[in-house]
């Protein structure tokens, strides 16, 4: 939208191309999210006190939370907020990649918010089925992977690339994209939704796993950069590195009021929506492998709800404390902060390691 007033300007002054440039609308992008954040955070906190949105807590957990019962829930709407409005703003219009993001967040955000709705209504931890939810989100997943194979023409879009090799790619085919993009999609939205159970303790993997891709939309999207770091050239990519700095700033301002002791939490709306946007960016850029190794703690987090389940299915007697395993390490009685920031930090270490792989081909 603003690329269209931009170039209504430039005719009368051609010193307004510079805001044209990738790196400053990306910049914008991320500080346009981030101070509408920090600016309506207060304001969406009350409206949601007002009508009583509040998380339901297990009773079976940590009792450390039943505290944070009541405490507002669904604070990811005003994360899809800022970053749609802040994509919208800044990013291309023409840019199909644009309109893909956007609408994965619209459509795993709606799956959330029926999620916490039916929570919310009924006072329980229980929300959407287990089948209905995975109905629901194999769907979507579906629509997207159609949608990328039907509106991009590019020769590496059904390819499976290879990190840390430069030439190493395995060709999946049209029905093998699919399955790959239904499994990612899902399993990161799932995996992000896990997660989510400790103050901060998601938001900030996904800010820093946004952070990365930014760079990989980047490299990607330029043919100099990528030609020189001996990454595919896939054009047009580099708007995903403004959709990535929205996402980034919208996240940081979220973290503003979730970092412990939380004011508002996430909610599935949010974590739903986040997981798959991770995962589509990841798929548009061809680095599923490298969201796989980024995102190693929501990996663990999946994993561990897996063990638990099939182990006490085998033996009746639990693997963990409690799954997922954050709680596990609460049960063993290390504090809520001390687990989120040393998860972060594990993030940290996942990230630098996977853009390692940008030298090391």
């Amino acid at each position: 939208m603003f690329l269209e007033f931009i170039n209504l300007l430039t005719q009368f002054d051609s010193g307004f191309g510079v805001l044209n440039y990738l790196t400053l609308r990306a910049v914008l992008a991320m500080l346009s999210s981030l101070l509408v954040s920090l600016a309506l955070g207060h304001y969406f906190i009350n409206k949601l006190h007002q009508y009583q949105i509040g998380q339901v807590v297990r009773t079976d957990g940590p009792q450390s939370h039943l505290v944070k019962s009541g405490t507002p829930t669904m604070g990811g709407l005003m994360i899809l907020f800022t970053f749609i409005i802040s994509s919208l703003i800044w990013a291309d219009w023409s840019s199909i990649y644009l309109w893909m993001v956007l609408a994965t967040a619209v459509i795993f955000g709606a799956i959330g918010f029926i999620d916490d709705s039916l929570k919310i209504k009924h006072k329980s931890s229980d929300g959407l089925s287990s089948r209905k939810k995975m109905l629901s989100q194999s769907l979507g997943a579906i629509i997207i992977g159609l949608w990328i194979i039907l509106s991009i023409d590019n020769p590496l879009q059904t390819q499976l690339l290879i990190p840390f090799f430069k030439d190493i790619a395995l060709p999946l085919g049209i029905f093998g994209f699919l399955i790959l993009t239904y499994f990612v999609i899902v399993g990161a939205s799932n995996a992000v939704n896990l997660t989510d159970g400790l103050d901060g303790l998601a938001i900030m993997p996904v800010i820093l796993i946004s952070s990365a891709l930014a760079l990989f939309a980047y490299i990607s999207g330029n043919y100099n950069f990528s030609n020189y770091l001996n990454m595919p050239f896939m054009p047009g990519t580099g708007e995903l590195f403004v959709i990535c700095a929205a996402l980034v700033g919208s996240g940081l301002g979220f973290l503003w009021f979730n970092t412990y002791p939380a004011e508002v939490f996430m909610g599935d709306v949010g974590s739903l929506a986040l997981g798959a946007i991770l995962a589509v960016i990841a798929i548009l850029l061809r680095q599923e492998i490298l969201l796989f190794i980024m995102g190693g703690v929501f990996v663990v987090e999946t994993l561990s709800v897996i063990i638990q389940v099939a182990y006490y299915k085998r033996t009746k007697k639990r693997f963990f404390l409690m799954a997922p395993i954050h709680h596990h390490f609460e049960k063993k009685g290390i504090s809520e902060p001390k687990i989120s920031v040393r998860f972060w930090m594990v993030t940290l270490i996942l990230v630098l390691i996977s853009l390692a792989s940008i030298k090391i081909r």
